[in-house]
């Protein structure tokens, strides 16, 4: 993963589910020929390093710590990211080998980083994560949604197997039921089936569900409920297709109305 601060790619990642930025990277956008170490000797730096660790890390090493207190701020004193590890037993910072490779700090760590390269650097990297998270919560919010369409699918297909497919059928047979069935669905809310759909897009990737809108997985997961409960009623196909396809055009028409006045507030909001 990836952030852009001034035109300078710095990498992060995951570390037991916190976030840690590559300060390696961070540190092409000071002026000079500085390294970490340069940091590191300074007195501030670890002051706040031993508070940091005190907070997030039970088996921080004091004692060491102490010891590399009252050295810290002398012309003579040098300390590596492995020395501070190695001998406090420090989880904020680390040491990646590989593609992606170099020291990272955890996300709080980093920021204090940053604040040593520039005040402004620092500005911009947490707006940047800040951004950057943003759109993580976004993505997280659309797979979710695609789960439960999926998790609706089994009980369709569940409706489907105890109420549709008669006893002994080859099992082409139920999978051409089930795909009857799907298309169902599609033909209610995207107007196709999953083969033209294909035949249509030759190039993409994945299925017609694959690229559907947030909206639209929102109304398929609510079809795919309701079209269990016809199936359990023994509502014939063609009367299930067309009520679904009205209950598709009702809910999005819903929906996509609801984010037009989100869009509108949101304006509002931006010129007040």
């Amino acid at each position: 993963m990836e952030l852009n601060v001034d035109n300078q790619i710095i990498n992060y990642i995951k570390i037991e589910n916190e976030d840690y930025i590559s300060i390696t990277d961070m540190l092409k956008s000071k002026d000079g020929n500085f390294f970490v170490t340069d940091w590191l000797r300074n007195r501030n730096t670890i002051e706040f390093l031993g508070i940091w660790e005190e907070l997030h890390n039970p088996n921080f090493n004091y004692g060491e710590f102490a010891i590399i207190k009252s050295h810290a701020g002398l012309n003579s004193y040098k300390l590596s990211v492995k020395e501070w590890v190695e001998k406090t037993n420090a989880i904020g910072i680390t040491s990646k080998a590989g593609r992606y490779g170099g020291t990272y700090a955890h996300k709080d760590i980093a920021f204090e980083f940053g604040m040593w390269i520039s005040p402004k650097f620092k500005l911009l990297l947490i707006k940047e994560f800040e951004r950057l998270k943003k759109e993580e919560q976004k993505q997280l919010g659309w797979n979710a949604k695609r789960e439960l369409s999926k998790i609706n699918y089994k009980i369709h297909t569940s409706a489907i197997r105890h109420y549709l497919i008669p006893a002994k059928l080859t099992k082409e047979q139920i999978n051409y039921v089930y795909a009857e069935e799907a298309d169902v669905l599609n033909m209610a809310l995207f107007g196709i089936t999953a083969r033209k759909w294909r035949e249509k897009h030759p190039n993409f990737n994945g299925n017609i569900r694959d690229y559907a809108t947030i909206n639209e997985l929102i109304c398929l997961a609510n079809l795919e409920n309701l079209n269990s409960v016809f199936i359990n009623d023994k509502i014939s196909q063609s009367v299930r297709l067309e009520r679904l396809n009205n209950i598709a055009i009702s809910q999005m028409k819903i929906l996509n109305a609801s984010d037009k006045d989100n869009i509108e507030k949101d304006k509002d909001l931006l010129t007040n």
